[in-house]
């Protein structure tokens, strides 16, 4: 599909998305949905193959139900702010935002936000990549078929960082691109 025949939401951003930038945007938020729907299975009482009497086994729990739930649902959250580099939002806030309703987005803070948020989460994958060794060989751990299932859906997640990297890095280039042209025509 041509730019021009895009919707006229995505259209409206002051310079063209690519496809690609579009695409690679819309993977970060499937980075994370395997593993939150590992952990709400989990939540619900799914024992997801550790090993009886465990911590793990004592879900659905008061506490740990609704953490699952909510870290889940956080981290889908962010990922989705991904989109807003590839949208107008990303680059004039939405209309309904108190006081900074409808001003343009400072690219120093949403590359800010970005970037922090790129590090942050490839930090995290990494370190926990790290001691997914450690941790798969505790006597407590999924083994067989649901080790792999859960091995398979946080590998994922190892991803969500570069992508986002990857992302920012357009959004910031896109974003000064049009500033500078758009003085140099002024």
């Amino acid at each position: 599909m041509t730019t021009a025949a895009r919707p006229a939401a995505r259209r409206a951003t002051e310079r063209p998305v690519p496809r690609w930038a579009e695409r690679v945007a819309h993977l970060v938020p499937l980075t994370v949905l395997p593993s939150g729907l590992w952990r709400v299975a989990l939540g619900v009482g799914v024992p997801m193959g550790f090993a009886e009497g465990s911590d793990m086994t004592d879900f659905p729990h008061p506490i740990g139900t609704p953490y699952v739930f909510a870290l889940s649902i956080l981290s889908e959250c962010l990922a989705l702010l991904t989109l807003g580099l590839v949208r107008p939002w990303g680059e004039v806030f939405p209309h309904w935002l108190p006081l900074i309703g409808g001003r343009r987005v400072p690219v120093s803070f949403a590359v800010g936000a970005a970037s922090l948020g790129a590090v942050a989460v490839t930090l995290i994958g990494f370190a926990a990549a790290a001691n997914w060794t450690d941790a798969m060989a505790a006597p407590e751990a999924p083994t067989g078929a649901a080790g792999v299932v859960m091995t398979l859906a946080y590998a994922p997640f190892l991803a969500w960082g570069p992508l986002l990297a990857i992302v920012t890095v357009h959004y910031f280039m896109r974003r000064v691109r049009g500033a500078a042209e758009t003085a140099a025509a002024a």
